[in-house]
């Protein structure tokens, strides 16, 4: 154990020594080494313990490939951001949203909103790049906390992933356990519900007014009418995605769609704007339409009005803006990967069930080993995964219906994941709300807040379903 904590006392030293030298900038570059160090540290000790290299190899070769969906996910949202904003999706969002949602309680209204969608179409990815840039944008309209702003997104976004049967996480818990899908939707309000009320609570009390008067507000709004066409068609590329989405089409190509779509529209509907774009990059442009849409799909938009808060607002998006996440989730399954491959994880989780002596206590184990897991692993489906396959013997053992177990994986590993720059699913959010996972952590209530009730629930032996045994017929 003391060999195995090594590379881990490591990784955790130089993150916080990043942390300390770089402070918001440590996840461009910094951050990255550290995971690199971390896996070659990792390596050495599989190799001590006679491993072979083309092993340790495969190990993180095999990290990495976890992640290959994610990163296609993460460069086609990219894409999308940048054509919807040239579109005038974005700016529909943001033109119409100001007019519909009032700050005084804008963020639990961005909850429940992002809930809803989420559980009808089973992805909090898909939630965040789509609703939430928009929720966003509205955000920095009113002059509201983008953290707050982008904590109560994925608050909303995770609750509504968690009791889709259309999500991929929901399926996998249930697969793990060895549960009914619906059986275990059904047994995750008892603990998904309650965390995701004191979230509400949270957002309605932390509620405040707009810092921008009102006329800042209706210049914002002239400024966006007389850049793009805000009409409702401009909003027909959201719908056209959420469609793609309920014929559960899986969500890369129905975002790689989507952004053509996007294409298509601001073709069609925003041609002053795409031109007026591409020709202040290219002045000499030939073709400027086809050449701001290319554009903007590996560079992003680039406002250049004369209004700078509108530039501020809408210049982000393209591939090229995601690079760096890229970079990062790379890095940081490779640490994984090799982690895994070399024990050192299993050890951990282990090391966890040995102190088991109750049911509150085994619920506490599965919780901790969701959490660590997120962050040695990186990548919340391996979280899911192997806690699964490790604890639920644990659970037989208890007499406790498996269930439970489904649950917890979701209450720990699915929520925890947003709350860890270097996963997946942290640095998915943080580079597609660009808000650092540090900043908005403290305010994405509903993902810390599920395991803690998880954990109360197992003390106190609340929703703990038993196996129930039948005795045979005399």
């Amino acid at each position: 154990m003391w060999l195995s904590l090594v590379p881990i006392a490591l990784l955790v030293g130089m993150l916080a020594a990043a942390v300390q030298l770089f402070g918001a900038d440590a996840s461009y570059g910094p951050n990255q080494i550290a995971l690199v160090v971390g896996t070659g540290v990792t390596g050495l000790v599989g190799l001590y313990r006679g491993l072979s290299w083309d092993e340790i190899q495969e190990g993180l070769v095999a990290g990495i490939r976890i992640g290959l969906s994610p990163i296609l996910i993460l460069l086609a949202v990219g894409a999308l951001i940048g054509s919807w904003i040239l579109a005038g999706t974005v700016p529909a969002m943001i033109y119409h949203g100001v007019s519909l949602l009032s700050p005084s309680y804008f963020y639990p209204a961005s909850a429940i909103i992002c809930a809803l969608a989420s559980i009808s179409i089973g992805s909090s990815w898909t939630v965040a790049g789509t609703l939430g840039i928009g929720l966003m944008g509205i955000a920095n309209s009113f002059g509201l906390s983008p953290a707050m702003t982008a904590g109560a997104i994925i608050s909303g976004a995770y609750f509504g992933d968690k009791l889709s049967p259309l999500s991929d996480t929901t399926n996998l818990a249930a697969a793990c356990a060895g549960v009914d899908l619906f059986d275990h939707i059904r047994h995750m309000l008892w603990t998904t519900v309650p965390a995701f009320c004191i979230a509400l609570l949270f957002f309605l009390f932390n509620s405040e007014e707009a810092a921008r008067a009102p006329e800042e507000i209706a210049a914002l709004r002239e400024a966006l009418a007389s850049e793009f066409n805000v009409g409702v068609v401009s909003l027909l590329p959201l719908g056209i995605m959420l469609i793609f989405i309920a014929l559960k089409i899986p969500a890369y190509p129905a975002i790689l769609l989507s952004t053509l779509v996007g294409c298509g529209f601001a073709a069609v509907f925003q041609g002053e704007a795409v031109r007026a774009f591409a020709l202040g990059i290219y002045p000499d442009s030939q073709s400027p339409t086809a050449q701001g849409i290319w554009q903007v799909l590996f560079g992003g938009y680039q406002g250049s009005s004369e209004d700078d808060a509108l530039n501020d607002l809408l210049s982000k998006g393209g591939m090229s803006s995601m690079l760096n996440t890229v970079w990062l989730i790379i890095c940081a399954l490779a640490f994984g990967g090799v982690l895994e491959r070399t024990g050192i994880l299993k050890q951990f989780l282990d090391a966890a069930l040995k102190r088991v002596r109750s049911t509150g206590d085994l619920i506490l184990a599965t919780v901790t080993g969701g959490i660590v897991s997120n962050i040695l692993a990186a990548d919340q489906f391996l979280s899911i995964a192997l806690p699964g396959r490790l604890f639920s013997v644990a659970y037989d053992d208890r007499g406790l219906d498996r269930l439970n177990l489904s649950r917890t994986l979701e209450d720990s590993a699915t929520l925890t994941s947003a709350l860890v720059p270097w996963n997946t699913c942290g640095a998915y959010m943080s580079a597609t709300l660009g808000i650092a996972t540090f900043e908005y952590a403290p305010y994405a209530v509903f993902n810390y807040i599920g395991p803690i009730v998880a954990i109360a629930f197992g003390y106190l032996l609340i929703a703990q379903k038993r196996v129930v045994v039948e005795l045979p017929s005399t």
